[in-house]
């Protein structure tokens, strides 16, 4: 049935398809409001965060990642 859904999508003009996406990732936001982080994804974003306030150099900057996917 999943196939059946993705050829009939894929028949649609891009106008449309696009549309579809914005409308089902809008419903997927709509619903991860209410989706609670586990304990170790919340323990990952504070080792995270407690990184980055410890050496803020580190890493690096949107542009700078985004330069480096463009060229690949």
């Amino acid at each position: 049935m999943r196939h059946n859904i993705i050829s009939e999508i894929l028949k649609l003009p891009v106008e449309e398809r696009i549309q579809l996406v914005q409308d089902i990732w809008d419903s997927i936001a709509a619903d991860v409001q209410g989706m609670e982080l586990t304990e170790a994804e919340k323990q990952l974003i504070d080792e995270r965060l407690e990184a980055c306030h410890r050496n803020p150099e580190a890493g690096s900057s949107r542009e700078e990642v985004h330069k480096a996917l463009s060229k690949k």
